[in-house]
Formats: structure tokens, C-alpha cells, sequence
């Protein structure tokens, strides 16, 4: 989601926030790299959180990363498109 009030106030079962524009939740098109790491993150808080209606907010801001090298560093220097 784009918008943490809003995901509290639905009351969603979970919530991953990113400082994203609206209609963008999941990255830049043709950005591969940044969407990868965006569904990365979903993922691994689908199976990590503990409380319903959790809600996360990632650091990330729009097109100001380098999600190629996230990507790498996560593993372990493979390169993108993995």
C-alpha cells in the first residue's frame, strides 16, 4: 500500500507501506528490479508476521535506490534477474 492511515483504518491483515506514488504500490514500470524487491518484502512479511493487522513501512523512496544492489546483497552477490 501507499497510504499507512489508510491501511490502518481498513483494517487489513496485513500491510506493507512503501512511500510510493498512488497506483504505483509495487514500483515503476519495467523496473524490474525494484518491483522484485518490493515482492521480496511482501513475501517474507506474509511469512514472518505475528499479530493480525500488522502493518510495515519500508524505507524505500521512489526511484532514489539502487535495487539492483539490494537484490545482490540478499543474495549474496548473484546479479539481478535472478
Amino acid at each position: 500500500m501507499v497510504d499507512r492511515t489508510r491501511a490502518e483504518t481498513m483494517s487489513v491483515p496485513r500491510g506493507l507501506v512503501l512511500r510510493f506514488p498512488f497506483g504505483r504500490p509495487f514500483g515503476a514500470p519495467g523496473n524490474s528490479d525494484q518491483q522484485r524487491v518490493v515482492l521480496e518484502d511482501a513475501l517474507t512479511m506474509l511469512s514472518s508476521a505475528r499479530e493480525p493487522g500488522e502493518v510495515r513501512t519500508m524505507p524505500y523512496r521512489w526511484r532514489r535506490e539502487d535495487y539492483g544492489r539490494i537484490l545482490a546483497e540478499r543474495h549474496g552477490g548473484m546479479s539481478a534477474g535472478i
